[in-house]
């Protein structure tokens, strides 16, 4: 293992050490209340609810549960236990004791856990309040920004703030910036003065500055909470009366050889520095109608298969940081993947279906942001159709076998309607659309052929695939990609993918993961940060910050 820690994403609320869950009708309460003494590596307390990932991975867990196992929740309130604070943001000694790779996963498992509740909002129809019962700074204000009201207790003390400039020497990182003016529609020049101060806005001046939405005596916060909470269930479509599905544990199993799913396998070949992902098609007929649906549950293939892809993807990730390229390979009745996509096309309004759908779509993105290299394996067996067809057009290059001399043995490939908006990439466009950058023709050809079955060479004049080597050639020329890659600097490729993915059109979770991460990581490797002398080391302990004042 190549982390500090082996992280596990899995957990349940009876595990919980930092949040409480509370249900009432259309509306949950979500409660911080960080346990000191539980942070998730040793040398640091998590004093005043600030956080780490594992405060982080209890909170994804919690909207999960929410979306899947309550879909009579309309109105999510977040909210604090603690005493005059809401929450303090990232736990400062915990970023000034963690290596360069580790703050920067932080980082961006906490961005897809903020993106989660705004994509929960868009998608699931959950609204979320966050009520402000005390000081609120940092990455505790970046997780208000992400729901769809703040209110904030006028008690003459709370107040917001971005402190991460002038305390730290970093940026908030989580978001804070790009929502502030992208969703909160902040003036330039008052968001300035809010970045660079440490005291924060409180009050009045926070509505009319736009980083609230309203203010509240202590004497009437409660009422207030409730009044809007209750405004905001009146704006969802979540059901009323329909039974939850339980998200119950996933059975895998973890070694120094990689991960085992029902759905999923992860293969590592250290030596290589390549790891194998292998999704499996339904082995088991699958339900054809709601009723069927409802009955599996969690069972349900693309339910079961996204959760179990997610968690391989976040323990790669975070766990694995020297494997540098995945492959991407299917393998199961390519019918079987197309059956399960008819079922959801023709109930995709149903609360589930559409709930599972928003689980490809986050695990499909999430795929997406991963710093390491994707190449698809399109070979015997294979059955990248529909929604697993997003898999290949979510990889930097595709390999697809071509056997001319046995077009019985040939793989295919098959587009469906899935490909055209099902699952829509960060930027909102479908990864058939990004390929073709968004030009008509192509796209129409494609769209033209949607359920047909593709051979290798049509395929690629189709443009869906990168290379076609015939059986002769496929060893030795995947076998040589993936050794040319391998050569190469791991800092240089994640820059060059992460520019190739996303293509024209930017949305503010682009902006998040692009634009600001990019300032962040290497604001992070700066001295002035984390040098000896640098802000974040030496933040707490009554020493000044010795600043480079070159502007870099």
């Amino acid at each position: 293992m190549t982390s500090e820690v082996r992280v596990d994403y899995q957990t349940d609320p009876s595990r919980y050490r930092h949040w409480r869950l509370a249900f009432d009708g259309a509306i949950a309460s979500l409660t911080m209340d960080v346990a000191e003494d539980a942070g998730l590596r040793p040398g640091y307390k998590l004093k005043l609810n600030s956080y780490d990932l594992g405060v982080d991975i209890e909170l994804h867990d919690a909207l999960q549960r929410i979306r899947f196992e309550h879909p009579e929740v309309r109105t999510v309130v977040v909210t604090s236990a603690k005493d005059r604070i809401f929450c303090s943001g990232a736990n400062i000694f915990m970023l000034g004791l963690s290596s360069h790779a580790w703050k920067v996963n932080f980082c961006k498992f906490t961005n897809e856990t903020r993106n989660g509740i705004e994509d929960a909002s868009r998608h699931s129809g959950l609204k979320f309040l966050a009520a402000l019962n005390g000081a609120c700074a940092g990455g505790g204000y970046e997780m208000a920004l992400a729901c769809d009201e703040i209110l904030l207790v006028d008690d003459r003390s709370s107040a917001v703030s971005l402190p991460e400039v002038p305390l730290l020497g970093v940026l908030p990182g989580t978001g804070g910036l790009t929502r502030i003016i992208d969703k909160r529609h902040v003036r330039h020049d008052l968001a300035d003065v809010f970045c660079t101060t440490t005291e924060g806005v409180r009050g009045q001046r926070a509505v009319e500055w736009r980083l609230v939405d309203a203010i509240a005596k202590p004497a009437n916060f409660i009422a207030t909470v409730r009044e809007r909470a209750t405004a905001l269930a009146a704006k969802s479509d979540r059901p009323e009366g329909a039974k939850g599905v339980v998200l119950v544990p996933l059975e895998r199993t973890i070694d120094d050889t990689g991960c085992r799913y029902r759905h999923v396998t992860v293969d590592i070949d250290r030596a290589r520095r390549v790891a194998t992902f292998t999704v499996k098609a339904p082995m088991e007929a699958q339900p054809r109608d709601l009723a069927g649906v409802e009955a599996a549950g969690a069972s349900w293939w693309p339910l079961a298969m996204a959760r179990e892809l997610d968690d391989a993807i976040l323990h790669m990730r975070t766990n694995e940081t020297a494997i540098g390229i995945w492959l991407l390979r299917t393998e199961g009745d390519a019918a079987a993947v197309i059956g399960v996509d008819d079922v959801m096309a023709l109930h995709g309004d149903h609360w589930f279906v559409r709930e599972t759908r928003g689980m490809l779509r986050r695990t499909f993105a999430r795929l997406d942001v991963s710093s390491r290299t994707l190449f698809a394996l399109v070979d015997g067996g294979s059955c990248f159709a529909g929604t697993l067809l997003e898999l290949a057009l979510a990889a930097d290059r595709s390999y697809m076998l071509d056997t001319p001399d046995d077009p019985t043995l040939a793989p295919r490939i098959t587009p469906t309607e899935a490909n055209f908006g099902w699952y829509p990439m960060i930027q909102g466009k479908s990864r058939i659309a990004r390929r073709f950058h968004d030009e008509t023709e192509p796209i129409e050809a494609v769209h033209a052929i949607a359920g047909q079955p593709l051979e290798a060479s049509e395929a690629q004049s189709l443009g869906l695939v990168t290379m076609t080597p015939d059986t002769l050639d496929w060893d030795d020329e995947i076998r040589m990609a993936i050794e040319e890659r391998a050569s190469l600097s791991p800092d240089a490729l994640t820059g060059m993918e992460a520019n190739l993915r996303f293509g024209e059109g930017e949305t503010m979770e682009t902006r998040v993961f692009g634009r600001l991460s990019a300032w962040q990581n290497w604001i992070f490797i700066r001295p002035n940060a984390v040098g000896e002398k640098g802000a974040l080391k030496v933040y707490g302990k009554g020493e000044k910050t010795a600043f480079d004042w070159n502007r870099i």
